[in-house]
């Protein structure tokens, strides 16, 4: 509701209210908690306690899906201001200045899911990869143009190739050991 008054009213929120709103209107904080759901008995209620509690990984996984969303998509909008409008408004800069700031905001949150993922934590590993493995999705969708806007270019290719002409198993020579990720 507060973004539909914001575009009523013509209103341009500032970093942090725009932050603030846009972070919980995009729902990826949802994502990522309904992402617990399927993993079955380990998805025990601290688990969704500490999710909901918006832990540095969530944070910045959220940071990066509304910041490079808004980077690409921006141009498209028929509805509320993007964060690069109140960036610009906010600091004085032109267009191009707040883009970079803000590429740079998603660089710092990567190295703080980098971080997150690298020490040791109150919860297991698994739940970490979740957010990590979300995050390197958005990278794919929103990394040079909006792919979940337009997805019959880019991410019409990915989906074919991972769903329609997916490597067969039975092609992969014997004598070739897997790789394997940690």
């Amino acid at each position: 509701m507060t973004e539909a008054k914001w575009l009523n009213k013509k209103y341009i929120p500032t970093i942090a209210e725009y932050i603030q709103i846009s972070t919980l209107s995009s729902a990826y904080p949802f994502l990522v908690t309904s992402s617990y759901i399927g993993m079955g008995d380990m998805a025990i209620e601290d688990i969704f306690k500490w999710v909901t509690s918006k832990p540095k990984i969530v944070t910045a996984s959220t940071i990066i899906c509304r910041f490079m969303d808004d980077i690409v998509s921006n141009e498209e909008r028929e509805h509320v201001t993007s964060i690069i409008e109140c960036y610009m408004r906010d600091y004085g800069v032109s267009k191009e200045e707040a883009i970079q700031e803000l590429q740079k905001g998603v660089t710092d949150a990567w190295k703080d899911i980098n971080e997150e993922c690298l020490k040791p934590t109150e919860v297991p590993r698994q739940f970490l990869m979740n957010i990590l493995n979300m995050s390197r999705f958005i990278d794919v969708m929103y990394k040079d143009e909006d792919c979940y806007t337009h997805a019959e270019g880019k991410m019409k290719k990915c989906i074919e190739a991972l769903l329609v002409d997916p490597v067969p198993i039975n092609n992969i020579r014997k004598d070739m050991k897997p790789f394997i990720y940690a």
